[in-house]
């Protein structure tokens, strides 16, 4: 051939469309022939990092080159590869020499550094695909539909070591070990590390997970590494339900001790503040602690939860879960709509509305908001947008009714879970109809419809464009399950239908995780709203449980809370033994943790007997019945209340900050109602004379309990050296900045 017409030849093998090259021969997967760029080298770059979002796989690339995120689109990938850079990163005459090659070797200057050497089974792959002339993806490749991990569980001692095997399984049924070509990570690797080959080691005493991702998949095996201690067997043996039957044996495997059975005191200040977020009174606690009744813990919190506190309580977590909040600008039903929202939200509540019922009127709320307060849900979620399934709301209801986090694969795969952007737009498409009419802005309404094409167009599918491919997606559910939505349909009916099928574990295992963690402090899956495949629970054996209980009982949030309650586990003192203090996952122990903000608030005004004054509503209103998050209060925003911005449980902080130290010490909430002339404190100076019986009062007022003889004896001590009033407005500070009434424990 004349060198004019072979560098033509050249030329437009170079330069020709990615999709002409796809056209090649088959890939084979037998050991020697040519490898498959999809399921061979872009494995091969997500393991070495190259396509992670530390390096290529960032939004804007690396160094002039740019890789999809862990591969989830290898057309585009491929054309990178070959095209881009005047074709440089690929050398077809000198293989070896292909700057592909020399950057991944170290042997042309690499700001990642060199990945592996050229005497590596990765240098000789990428070598192979080279010479065979760097075929594309085949479109009749077979693509990866499972991926499985084995050992599936193991039993490690600190230091001990195992080698995973990973094995894919493709479209045709053909199985593959693919261990080589697998990305290995530890969940914690304070606990467990995993080498990039995937031998797995313990590190110390514990549990915890490795996942593998092989491109759109994920597996996960799970490590024990239980406590070199002895543990007598008795102390695992009693229990007052299932929660505790599985709780106690994950202990028992772990070898950790569980704590002894809390106080009557602990007890009933716990479930007053978890439950309905108030604190006891001193006669109830003085009748309780009283009380010799074997059942009476499980008859209290039979009372409790019939409480209209309780009602109050978790009115205000599911405005959370909902978003209720005013939007800014284009929101014309105001602070009244947000009113109305969580009127109808505490009426569920009320009347023990199960929650799938719930949830699916939220889900297709139409028509206006006076009239459907539930379409607040999708004001704020779809918010300025005019396409709502371009808004937040698919994220919104894949993470409040799922506890799915969709949001990275609305630009890319998820980098953590099977989710590809594809599937977010196949579940984007069911909101593809929803319309917001904001039209009737003097009347303060907001009117939610659901469109559909002209009697010219009802042929015309439901759904959207992926705006990467321009493919048009149909709905379709997380789980790619097949649906028929037809033109005339409200898509979301559909959705709804699927989300609280009694097969969905995510809606089940959501709200069940959000119940745990909120009496429990650690979720069985942490994140909360964080469920996925390479997110394991830390107790499988009660995840499932707990799971078939809500099933069995319909979905009833308070029989679900009742088991939770009704636990030894859930009664258990927070005061650690036996070496379980380090334990923060398997619930050895009570987990003491702060009050929320608007608990908090409330016990400190109830306490006083001083309430706070919120701008638009009566004096005596609590914290907790405060509808819009929006209301100015200085307390509730340095405590973390949810500014109900995105459906992620993440918005109420829990830690203690600096400010909101400072303002509990020398801030006015607390100096102003402890010193208030016609609070609590001071009429009791005014009608108790009987030390004794005030400290008394005090201390069951604020904490549950009658002072110690110790703190008994301190106080005598300063009232013979100080004012009695000035005594005791400096002990009602004291203890109402003490970690005991300021955290639940």
């Amino acid at each position: 051939m004349p060198r004019f017409a072979a560098a033509c030849v050249v030329a437009l093998a170079l330069h020709a469309p990615a999709f002409a090259q796809a056209q090649q021969a088959p890939v084979a997967h037998a050991p020697g022939a040519v490898p498959s760029f999809e399921t061979e080298i872009m494995p091969l770059l997500t393991k070495a990092g190259c396509n992670q979002g530390a390096c290529h796989g960032k939004g804007a690339g690396q160094n002039g080159f740019k890789l999809s995120l862990r591969g989830f689109a290898p057309e585009q990938d491929y054309r990178w590869i070959t095209r881009e850079f005047s074709a440089r990163r690929i050398d077809r005459t000198r293989p070896d020499e292909s700057l592909l090659l020399r950057k991944a070797t170290a042997q042309t200057p690499h700001e990642g550094g060199r990945l592996f050497s050229t005497a590596s089974r990765e240098y000789a792959l990428l070598l192979s695909w080279l010479k065979a002339g760097y075929p594309g993806p085949a479109k009749d490749e077979p693509k990866v539909s499972k991926l499985e991990l084995s050992p599936n569980t193991k039993v490690l001692k600190p230091g001990e070591e195992v080698q995973l095997v990973a094995t894919a399984t493709f479209a045709d049924g053909t199985k593959r070990d693919v261990t080589w070509l697998t990305k290995f990570d530890s969940n914690d690797a304070a606990f467990l590390q995993v080498s990039p080959s995937g031998k797995a080691k313990a590190v110390r005493n514990g549990a915890s997970a490795v996942r593998a991702m092989f491109l759109t998949e994920v597996a996960v095996t799970v490590f024990s590494m239980p406590y070199d201690r002895q543990v007598d067997p008795k102390r695992y043996e009693v229990g007052n339900n299932f929660v505790d039957t599985h709780v106690f044996a994950k202990l028992k495997e772990l070898r950790i001790e569980p704590s002894d059975l809390c106080s009557d005191e602990e007890f009933i200040r716990r479930l007053f503040l978890d439950a309905a977020g108030i604190l006891p009174t001193a006669a109830e606690v003085t009748a309780f602690v009283a009380d010799t009744d074997p059942a009476k813990r499980a008859k209290l919190i039979d009372a409790v939860l019939a409480r209209p506190e309780f009602t109050d309580y978790w009115a205000l977590q599911l405005g959370d879960l909902f978003q209720n909040r005013k939007e800014r600008d284009h929101d014309v039903r105001g602070t009244k709509g947000v009113r109305q929202f969580h009127e109808w939200l505490r009426q569920q509540v009320a009347a023990n509305r199960p929650w799938n019922e719930l949830a699916r009127d939220v889900l297709t709320a139409s028509g206006s908001n006076t009239e459907s307060p539930a379409v607040g849900y999708y004001i704020v979620t779809v918010g300025e947008q005019r396409h709502a399934d371009r808004s937040d709301a698919p994220e919104s209801v894949a993470q409040s009714f799922l506890g799915i986090r969709i949001g990275c694969a609305k630009c890319h795969n998820h980098p953590l879970e099977r989710h590809t952007q594809d599937d977010f737009y196949h579940f984007a498409a069911y909101f593809s109809r929803v319309k917001l009419d904001r039209k009737e802005a003097k009347a303060g309404s907001t009117k939610l419809s659901v469109s559909h094409p002209d009697q010219n167009q009802n042929k015309n599918p439901v759904g959207v464009s992926q705006p990467r491919t321009g493919m048009f997606m149909k709905p379709q559910p997380l789980d790619r399950t097949p649906n028929d939505v037809k033109p005339t349909d409200d898509p979301r009916e559909v959705l709804a239908k699927w989300v609280t099928d009694p097969g969905n574990e995510y809606f089940t295992g959501a709200m069940v995780n959000r119940v745990w963690r909120h009496y429990l402090d650690v979720g069985l899956v942490e994140p909360v709203d964080d469920l996925r495949a390479t997110n394991p629970p830390t107790n499988p054996a009660l995840w499932a449980a707990l799971k078939k209980e809500f099933l069995d009982s319909k979905y009833d949030l308070r029989a679900l809370m009742r088991a939770v309650l009704n636990s030894r586990t859930y009664q258990l003192s927070s005061a650690t033994r036996g070496g379980n203090a380090t334990d923060a996952r398997f619930y050895s122990h009570y987990y003491a943790r702060r009050l929320p903000a608007e608990v908090m608030l409330d016990a400190i005004c109830d306490a006083a007997a001083v309430p706070d004054k919120f701008d638009g509503y009566p004096l005596g209103l609590r914290a907790v019945q405060v509808p819009d998050p929006g209301t100015a209060s200085y307390f509730l925003r340095t405590f973390g209340r949810s500014e109900r911005v995105t459906a992620c449980a993440c918005e109420r902080a829990s830690d203690v900050s600096l400010p909101s130290v400072l303002h509990l010490i020398v801030g006015e909430t607390v100096a102003n109602k402890v010193a208030a002339g016609g609070g609590w404190l001071a009429k009791q100076l005014a009608a108790e004379k009987d030390d004794d019986k005030l400290m008394d009062a005090l201390f069951l007022r604020t904490l549950a309990r009658t002072p110690t003889a110790a703190e008994r004896t301190k106080v005598k001590g300063l009232l013979k050296d100080a004012p009695r009033d000035e005594v005791y407005r400096d002990l009602f500070w004291a203890v109402m900045n003490s970690k005991e009434f300021l955290f639940n424990r």
